[in-house]
């Protein structure tokens, strides 16, 4: 009695493990059965030495919510498979369709393998391709032979891709192209809702429409609202422009673009490049505003003129009789290996190759420095030609032992070659201070002269000869005569501290501080003096004087 307790006892311990042993001998549970809904005719018969049911005319199986009609199909027998030819068509729910050739489908996996002329539609999209693979349970579709899908106004073409019925997400690779009626968008890796028209790409992609190209290699566009945002190299290409930087806008309705970081504008037509952190686009207008430290490049003959400013606007004209014009606005600076400058505001016309600074200006052409109200330079042959200086127009140029050399006067125009000062006309009010050099080492005197006008002959950027034209005052003072106050012209300044440098004019620029300025004191003012008339003594010692100073600006002893 008691071995029978013993025994039963290590019967009911041993059943759990008789189960797992079971469970671990069965084969997985397979699927739902396929069911045979209806055929024409059935026979049966082995084929490829498997035993088959062999079905004929208007055949149609169910499994779950899928319905698969055929011409004709072969069941397996020993697995829930069959194979179905001609006019196959499988519909899952209400939602997805696919026709083909011939398909094979397999019960367990719920997966068909659709051959030959396959279409599958929903109600977003119709797919074409030769072949294809689809996932019931994962409602997803694979193909690698190629696949067109017309999704209303899109057309998407490439070389593989997925398509999950249920999130209506499409995954394209290879060759992939998407043609909308403003854009053709081609890639090798394309994500596509068929519900939000919107395309997302990662990789080189070129998206060329009517109005010009655009590239990145990261982002995504809509082909409703024509909204696109881009990523990695981004760049918009127009007739005229090419704009680029890291993160790129643009709105194809209202043909508004901006760029962000390590921005680039790059004009087609006179090899001008403007740089910055921010770049905002109207292509309607053709305006373009770029800030954060922009630079604008002119490259010309063996050089590049570089400037910067707070904000550089460029505006291209529509109308070919018209000009396309940049302007700097604040803080305006300018370097060229031989010519330098600043002012506060700026405008360049780019048909005419015109440069108009405005609100104290000063340019530096080797030891010489210019000033004015306003000044304008011409370019020629992508080289300063001629400059204009108007009102209070100013002169300094340094010498070899540090004299300061003055020409004042109403107006100026300067010549240029080779972007070198070969010759100065002063205009009206004329003033000059010249130092007479013997071997440019020690100073034999200074030439001081009033006259109507002058002109100024350069060599080297150095002094040649100096002509007083309409009846000139003039002096030549030697050297124990002068005075500190003899040796300076009314509103003279030497600004070299203001020069700019290629690093302040590529560097960043820093944020303004606030000054809150005190209210200035009234300003003293002194009575004017009358100027004496000269003596005709003093008219013909001004005469000799004048040749004296002649002479000595040609380097010999007066």
């Amino acid at each position: 009695m008691k071995i029978t307790k013993v025994l039963l006892f290590l019967f009911f311990l041993a059943i759990p493990v008789f189960r797992v042993w079971a469970q671990q001998g069965q084969p997985k549970p397979k699927g739902e059965k396929v069911e045979l809904v209806r055929a024409d005719a059935l026979e049966g018969g082995v084929f490829n030495g498997r035993e088959i049911r062999k079905l004929l005319g208007n055949v149609v199986f169910k499994q779950q919510d899928t319905y698969m009609y055929c011409d004709s199909a072969y069941q397996y027998a020993d697995q829930n498979a069959m194979e179905a030819f001609s006019n196959v068509r499988i519909t899952q729910g209400d939602s997805v369709t696919a026709t083909s050739n011939t398909a094979y489908y397999d019960g367990d996996a719920r997966r068909a393998k659709l051959r030959g002329n396959v279409v599958l539609q929903d109600s977003r999209m119709t797919l074409t391709t030769p072949n294809l693979d689809y996932d019931l349970d994962r409602k997803t579709a694979f193909y690698n032979e190629g696949g067109t899908i017309i999704d209303g106004t899109n057309n998407l073409t490439s070389q593989t891709g997925d398509y999950n019925t249920q999130t209506k997400m499409f995954h394209f690779t290879q060759n992939v192209v998407l043609t909308s009626p403003d854009y053709l968008i081609t890639t090798n890796d394309l994500l596509y809702h068929t519900v939000t028209k919107i395309a997302y790409f990662n990789g080189p992609t070129n998206i060329n429409g009517k109005d010009g190209k655009i590239y990145a290699e990261k982002g995504n566009y809509n082909t409703i609202t024509k909204v696109s945002n881009f990523e990695r190299n981004a760049k918009i290409e127009t007739e005229k422009y090419l704009l680029g930087g890291d993160v790129l806008y643009y709105n194809q309705n209202t043909k508004y673009g901006q760029a962000d970081g390590n921005v680039s504008m790059t004009s087609k037509t006179d090899n001008v490049i403007i740089k910055g952190q921010r770049a905002k686009y109207w292509q309607n207008t053709g305006r373009a505003e770029i800030t954060g430290s922009p630079v604008l490049e002119n490259i010309m003959e063996n050089d590049t003129l570089y400037m910067s400013a707070d904000i550089l606007i460029s505006e291209e004209s529509k109308d070919t009789a018209k000009a396309s014009m940049i302007y700097a606005y604040h803080e305006v600076r300018i370097f060229k290996t031989d010519l330098q400058g600043k002012c506060d505001s700026l405008t360049y016309n780019q048909k005419d190759s015109v440069i108009y600074m405005f609100t104290r200006p000063i340019l530096w052409s080797d030891k010489n420095q210019l000033t004015a109200k306003h000044m304008q330079l011409f370019i020629r042959n992508k080289k300063l030609h001629t400059m204009k200086m108007y009102t209070d127009a100013f002169s300094v140029s340094e010498d070899t032992l540090k004299n300061y050399n003055q020409v004042k006067g109403r107006d100026m125009t300067a010549f240029f070659k080779n972007d070198a000062i070969r010759r100065v006309n002063v205009n009206g009010n004329s003033e000059s201070i010249y130092y007479a050099l013997e071997g440019d080492t020690a100073v034999t005197g200074m030439n001081r002269a009033i006259c109507s006008d002058m002109m100024i002959q350069f060599m080297e950027n150095k002094l040649q000869s100096i002509s007083f034209l309409d009846k000139p005052v003039a002096r030549f003072i030697p050297p124990h005569e002068l005075s500190p106050e003899e040796t300076r012209l009314d509103g003279y300044q030497w600004l070299i501290a203001e020069k700019p440098t290629r690093e302040m004019v590529l560097g960043p620029r820093l944020p303004k501080k606030v000054v809150v300025k005190q209210p200035a004191a009234p300003a003293k003012t002194t009575p004017a003096k009358n100027a004496a008339k000269p003596t005709r003594k003093e008219q013909r010692q001004a005469k000799r004087a004048a040749k004296n100073a002649s002479k000595a600006a040609n380097g010999k002893k007066p």
